[in-house]
């Protein structure tokens, strides 16, 4: 879902089976959120930030109270939450939903505690990542070098067929992103067109 006036991406998983279910980055209009949620008979077993920047994380107080789920951040975007978290997310923790398993992924650079969450055939990148582009680096704590660093180390091996789903913007794919995004193509990919 499209939320807020920053148009950011919410993201709503849930397993058909266990009908459990996760939100991802909930940055505003909360009652859609919610509407969505029963709509498809979700319980909601995690509330997932992505980074601390508000429009990423200005429903998740308000969605907390809602569906009782736990708001999970890592600690070091803490500081920029505008809402208590209940707990921190780490480099490799798993979390299940359902049949499904979602794994972290610490990828700094958008802000010192970004993350990625990878599950089978996705990633769901926050702003570290967008079809095109990378997410700004000027902010305080922001660092491209970081940035640039962790999709080249962390999400292009995750491999070629993963679809890519941002924080803003349509989703990708890892190989397009490795071929035809200008922040990765020369002079660290060999494999891809100078024109």
């Amino acid at each position: 879902m499209i939320v807020g006036p920053y148009q950011a991406n919410c993201y709503i998983l849930g397993c058909k089976e266990t009908r459990e279910g996760l939100v991802i980055d909930p940055g505003d209009d909360v009652f859609r959120i919610a509407e969505e949620i029963s709509k498809n008979g979700l319980r909601i077993r995690y509330i997932l930030i992505t980074h601390g920047h508000f429009d990423h994380t200005g429903g998740a107080a308000e969605l907390r109270d809602i569906t009782k789920a736990p708001v999970l951040i890592h600690a070091l975007d803490v500081p920029a939450l505008n809402v208590k978290a209940d707990g921190y997310l780490s480099e490799g923790q798993e979390l299940n939903v359902g049949t499904y398993g979602i794994s972290v992924i610490h990828t700094p650079g958008h802000s010192p505690g970004g993350v990625s969450f990878h599950s089978p055939g996705v990633v769901f990148a926050g702003d570290t990542l967008f079809a095109g582009s990378v997410g700004r680096t000027d902010f305080p704590g922001g660092s491209h070098e970081q940035l640039t660093h962790g999709v080249r180390t962390k999400i292009f091996p995750l491999g070629d067929d993963i679809r890519v789903y941002p924080g803003h913007g349509p989703s990708t794919t890892i190989a397009r992103e490795r071929l035809y995004n200008p922040f990765f193509r020369l002079p660290n990919n060999p494999s891809a067109s100078s024109t």
